[in-house]
């Protein structure tokens, strides 16, 4: 619960100890117009324990609490035409509560939102139309008056709701932000100068070992730094960037297109998504052949989230992976199509002799 909300709640609390001192106030000067004084105290005797437990209710279980306090509401409206005189009830003289129910109201606005607010509103003034046994004019206003504060504190409750839940996103991206700059600047600053000196020293020498050396530390120099520059993959409170773990894939024969802005899904999806995205370039470099180039590209619609990678290499003929399953060979139906099938998602491999070879793995953005 954000500290606006706290606010809100206490309010709530105190306008119904304020209302219930109200109730109890106009009936000590109406005690003896009441058919039934005695009940109408026991009512609100009641009303006033219950006021006075209703914020640890909250705080405990927010939805029974919320079922007690509107039935408490519609109750204490109802049985005031039991307790009260028929002539005073045809007069228009006040309910029970009198204003006390527009607490329930109003929890069920901060809780539920506008339709919550509007709905137990609604509910409050059939109530009260039955009890009165008939359209009064009072009792129309009443409602229609506590229809508009429901819903418009539930709304703005859940404005202030989504907008606590993208100032925590914000800074939940600038701390991870912050951290990774601090990590690039410590591998900056150790690793990257080492793997640097490593290729230079290596490089002058007339071993051809180390010529070996220097040119591997000068590829995973590059391939570092392009991990700290800023396509490490960051998780938030929406989830994991998945566009930022598959540009952390792109190597000197692997290009990497993404969306310019994050991709969110959860976490495990994310990782199976990898997964499978790093079996299918392993299957470029064991099977395409030397000098073979992959293609990375990272799409997102409204309802899916899709990946391709395709290669240069010279493909295979139609049906070699089923003959392949049948050999027992099972690396491409567990680590790609396996992975996609438990996520609720499809895997489509194409390949043609000449033409290289296409994955594309697709999974609901609703998938977890």
């Amino acid at each position: 619960m954000t500290g606006v909300e706290r606010v809100l709640w206490r309010a709530v609390a105190a306008y119904r100890v304020v209302a219930w001192v109200y109730a109890v106030v106009l009936l000590a000067r109406a005690d003896g117009d009441y058919a039934h004084p005695l009940g109408a105290w026991l009512v609100l005797a009641a009303l006033g324990a219950w006021s006075a437990v209703a914020p640890l209710a909250y705080a405990v279980r927010r939805g029974p609490a919320l079922g007690i306090d509107l039935a408490a509401a519609l109750g204490s409206i109802a049985v005031t035409g039991v307790l009260d005189t028929h002539e005073r009830v045809v007069s228009g003289a006040q309910t029970l509560p009198v204003v006390w129910p527009a607490a329930a109201v109003i929890s069920w606005g901060l809780a539920l939102g506008w339709a919550g607010g509007l709905g137990s509103a609604v509910a409050v003034g059939v109530v009260g139309v039955l009890e009165r046994g008939e359209l009064a004019q009072q009792t129309v206003h009443n409602a229609v008056l506590l229809c508009v504060t429901g819903s418009i504190l539930g709304y703005a409750a859940s404005i202030q709701r989504e907008a606590q839940r993208q100032l925590s996103s914000a800074r939940a991206a600038e701390a991870a932000l912050a951290e990774r700059e601090r990590l690039g600047r410590v591998v900056h600053d150790g690793v990257l100068q080492v793997l640097a000196l490593t290729a230079r020293r290596a490089a002058t020498a007339d071993d051809p070992d180390l010529t070996a050396l220097a040119a591997e530390a000068e590829a995973q120099e590059r391939a570092l730094r392009r991990l700290v520059s800023g396509v490490v993959g960051a998780s938030s409170a929406t989830g994991t960037d998945l566009a930022a773990r598959l540009a952390a894939l792109a190597s000197d024969d692997v290009d990497v297109a993404v969306p310019p802005v994050a991709v969110q899904v959860c976490p495990a999806v994310a990782d199976e998504l990898e997964a499978a995205v790093r079996a299918a370039l392993d299957n470029v470099r064991v099977h395409a052949g030397p000098g073979a180039h992959a293609w990375l590209l990272l799409e997102e619609t409204a309802e899916e989230v899709v990946v391709s990678v395709r290669d240069d290499g010279p493909g295979f003929a139609p049906g070699r992976l089923d003959e392949a399953e049948q050999a027992g060979r099972m690396g491409v139906r567990s680590s790609i199509v396996g992975r996609l099938r438990d996520l609720g998602g499809s895997a489509r491999i194409e390949a043609a002799p000449g033409f290289g070879t296409e994955v594309e793995l697709v999974v609901p953005k609703a998938a977890r």
